[in-house]
């Protein structure tokens, strides 16, 4: 056999990082938390803190899943039980159970959760839109896409989506009257 060289081609440090920064920028955070028996997603862009359940002030005529209000360090905050907003049964808070404060559209809010489940990277490519199971439109739907993690299923939440327009202007009267 005839002496073949076989070019070897080694990425410089810069080629590289350029790869790597690239690679994390169609990938994105999601803090992943147990509502019931499923696992969702919230991007952590949208999560300032974690922290355990509180005592809670209760706003009269609210929808359900409006547990109330509760003080952050000086700052009023609404909180929401996410699994009475995605129509689950209700579930006795217990130490596991956490209070994600997110901000939405300058918008501080506590999502009342089970319990954390751990934060993950999700590609975009493994990001799959959900089916449309109705005939109408429903622009209200807070899950956006369904992320796929090794063997598993996160649904993806848009936490735009969560409270209603209306439901903000209740609590932004309660929280103007306390």
């Amino acid at each position: 056999m005839a002496d073949e060289k076989q070019d070897i081609v080694v990425a410089s440090e810069e080629e590289m990082a350029f790869e790597e920064e690239n690679a994390i920028e169609d990938a994105k955070q999601y803090m992943t938390f147990k509502s019931g028996s499923e696992y969702y997603g919230i991007e952590l862009k949208y999560v300032n803190e974690i922290m355990g359940i509180q005592p809670i002030t209760a706003i009269p005529e609210v929808e359900d899943y409006i547990r109330g209000l509760i003080n952050l360090r000086g700052k009023i905050v609404p909180v929401i039980d996410v699994r009475i907003r995605f129509k689950q049964e209700p579930f006795e808070y217990n130490d596991r159970t956490c209070i994600i404060i997110v901000n939405v559209k300058n918008t501080v809010i506590g999502l009342i959760v089970e319990t954390i489940a751990d934060v993950v990277t999700i590609k975009d490519k493994d990001i799959e839109a959900p089916p449309s199971l109705t005939t109408t439109k429903d622009k209200d739907k807070y899950v956006y896409g369904f992320g796929k993690v090794n063997d598993e299923v996160k649904l993806l939440l848009n936490p735009e989506k969560l409270i209603r327009d209306e439901d903000m202007s209740a609590i932004d009267n309660a929280v103007d009257d306390v």
